[in-house]
């Protein structure tokens, strides 16, 4: 699922988490993102076993990752940016908030 796509499914999703919940959509985005997480902490730890320096260096308290913080770093994203998939982009966020220290 690309970021544009992502935002138009969770566009119509009402902001009351509770209410949100019950709603098909919001399931199907939260796995979405979850899937993307679980990808890009994959790739992080098989770099990590190949002896090689991540692209990312997750902490184990995880990522941090809000909803409202997730939807307001896809909707500061230029027009252009938003083809990418949602995989990519939380890959280019956790890259840029968690750096690897050398």
């Amino acid at each position: 699922m690309t970021v544009q796509q992502f935002l138009t499914i969770g566009h119509d999703i009402p902001r009351n988490r509770a209410v949100a919940m019950m709603r098909p959509d919001t399931r199907r985005l939260i796995r979405v993102v979850t899937g993307a997480v679980s990808t890009v902490k994959a790739e992080q730890a098989s770099a990590v076993s190949a002896g090689r320096t991540p692209a990312h260096c997750i902490p184990a308290s995880g990522t941090g990752i809000t909803p409202e913080a997730l939807v307001a770093r896809f909707e500061t994203m230029p027009e252009s940016r938003r083809r990418i998939t949602v995989t990519q982009a939380v890959r280019d966020w956790m890259a840029e908030r968690y750096p690897c220290r050398a």
